[in-house]
């Protein structure tokens, strides 16, 4: 019987030809989908506040609605590791504030490790947090949480200057004991750089093909979120309008009589039986159905 990929596991595969795979999962069907196709990684990205929610950015999302999704992917992650992302401001406050997320996650939502975006300037929480035991994934680059400081979701680090920040971050992380970083809409070039350097492995998103590992949104590789095509993503099932056909067919089939049929209706194993007074009009009225059904 396999076991859950740990954190070892995870640091081992630096530079490893097999690359680690990481997909975002927000509820436990999904999850377990994509576990028993073999998915190393299930990511409970804030991404659900865009993506199950309907906002326009991750930061309306809260550590309770958080914990609620991750432990329901949890139930369902069968040998994947799960890692619990740690929401706007859930960590920013102080490393008190961090510890006491981290721990309810972890403990409330059953994840694996934590996710938590931002680089020298949460090196110091990043460190409290894996000195208490508790696994830290990074996340730098662009950054979802920062989209109102970085103006909108754009590629960052192609000037010297920026991608010279992000590489600091990526050594500042290191150093407080993270186990893997998320590189999200960097060059592919500086991407590779950051690769080479540090000593854990890499996931990639809008990174280029030269990381340890990619992650993905489900519903973005699965075409599920229907007109979202960015650069970076690859679709690899057109599920969205799969669903739309099913559905127009349901309609359909209801709407004309053909559904449901006899093939999915059920019979009682007896006749059913009067119960009640004399009187036939009351008799009529308390007609109850015995028996077990099929």
């Amino acid at each position: 019987m396999n076991k859950k990929l740990s954190v070892a596991d995870i640091r081992q595969r630096k530079h490893s030809s097999d690359k680690l795979v990481m997909s975002t999962a927000y509820d436990a069907t999904f999850a377990s989908l994509l576990a028993g196709a073999g998915v190393d990684l299930l990511l409970v990205g804030d991404s659900l506040g865009m993506v199950i929610q309907g906002h326009d950015t991750t930061v309306p999302v809260t550590l309770d609605e958080m914990i609620y999704h991750t432990r329901a992917v949890s139930r369902g992650s069968g040998n994947a590791h799960v890692v619990g992302d740690l929401p706007f401001m859930s960590y920013r406050v102080s490393e008190e504030q961090a510890l006491t997320s981290a721990t309810r996650m972890l403990q409330e939502g059953r994840a694996h490790s934590v996710k938590l975006e931002g680089g020298v300037d949460v090196a110091a929480t990043v460190s409290s947090l894996t000195r208490s035991g508790i696994p830290v994934m990074g996340h730098i680059g662009l950054t979802p949480q920062h989209v109102h400081a970085m103006g909108g979701f754009k590629v960052q680090g192609k000037d010297q200057e920026s991608a010279m920040r992000i590489l600091e971050d990526a050594r500042a992380l290191c150093d407080a004991g993270i186990f893997s970083l998320v590189l999200e809409g960097i060059p592919a070039d500086l991407a590779h750089a950051i690769t080479e350097e540090v000593d854990v492995p890499t996931i990639g998103i809008g990174a280029g093909p030269q990381c340890d590992g990619q992650v993905l949104v489900c519903y973005d590789f699965l075409g599920i979120n229907m007109g979202f095509k960015p650069k970076f993503l690859k679709t690899f099932a057109n599920l969205g309008e799969d669903i739309q056909s099913a559905t127009k067919q349901y309609i359909n089939e209801v709407r004309e009589g053909v559904f449901p049929g006899v093939e999915h209706s059920f019979k009682s194993k007896q006749r059913l039986r009067v119960v009640g007074s004399a009187s036939t009009s009351e008799q009529e009225e308390n007609l109850i159905l015995y028996g077990n059904i099929d």
